[in-house]
């Protein structure tokens, strides 16, 4: 269509920036969403570990009742499995393929495309965390605590994860950030304070494992949402300590090719 002075309507030329991230933001979820092997990461397996130890007597968790020893650890599993697993073997793949190489040179910026990716894992955890939270309440689950406490470690663990998880899929070879995305995931699951408390452990592997972003996570959840406390100020800072040097050793190493 042509107007009077000749020049055509609408006017040729990228989209608003804004535009353009919300649109590959909502490309990204639905990718995730309609791939099998991320559903099973992100969805099944969290909601599966929370409903089998919350039923049957499998670990020891403690006084009270399982699932509130279980819900704040099942939820650092789920940010965990979005942010660093899933995006990590995404973006891996992405990269092998040469879907990065092409997106980079759209006008989209590539700040842009991973700040799309961080919305689309953002807009992921807020689904997980509403059909977790749902399904511990029809458990019997009692949370208590500071809601912006809550809000504040999901979001450094966010950072954290997803700066880890760039970094390994900007740097491995796709085969191997699959195989060793997998690997972490599993390893933490394990030694992260998510299901088997740290108490478990004996007293040096308990100070190791207490430093990684999942035991601090989890342990901050867990004193927030089962014992009621305040801002957990110490598992707030080791999880900005990772996420600081992860986000920017993935912003200095990640390879686009």
């Amino acid at each position: 269509m042509t107007t009077a002075t000749g020049t055509y309507s609408p006017k040729p030329g990228a989209a608003p920036l804004p535009r353009m991230i919300a649109a590959q933001a909502a490309l990204e979820t639905k990718m995730l969403l309609r791939n099998g092997e991320q559903l099973l990461l992100t969805v099944v397996i969290p909601t599966l570990l929370l409903v089998l130890f919350s039923s049957v007597d499998i670990v020891d968790t403690g006084k009270g009742k399982a699932v509130d020893f279980l819900a704040p650890g099942v939820l650092a599993l789920a940010v965990m499995s979005t942010a660093f697993t899933g995006q990590a073997i995404a973006t891996g793949f992405e990269r092998r393929y040469g879907v990065l190489k092409r997106l980079a040179a759209s006008p989209l910026p590539r700040w842009g495309l991973m700040t799309a990716k961080t919305a689309s894992v953002l807009v992921t955890e807020v689904l997980q965390v509403i059909l977790l939270t749902v399904i511990a309440f029809a458990l019997g689950w009692s949370p208590q605590g500071n809601p912006a406490a809550v809000l504040l470690l999901l979001i450094l663990g966010t950072a954290a994860f997803s700066g880890l998880g760039l970094l390994m899929a900007g740097t491995l070879k796709a085969e191997a950030t699959l195989a060793a995305a997998n690997l972490v995931f599993l390893l933490l699951l394990v030694g992260g304070g998510v299901i088997v408390p740290l108490e478990k452990f004996g007293p040096g592997a308990q100070h190791v494992l207490g430093l990684l972003p999942i035991s601090a996570l989890s342990d901050g959840l867990r004193d927030v949402l089962q014992h009621g406390a305040g801002m957990p100020w110490g598992d707030l800072g080791i999880l900005a300590v990772w996420a600081v040097v992860a986000l920017a050793a993935a912003g200095k190493f990640f390879r686009w090719e």
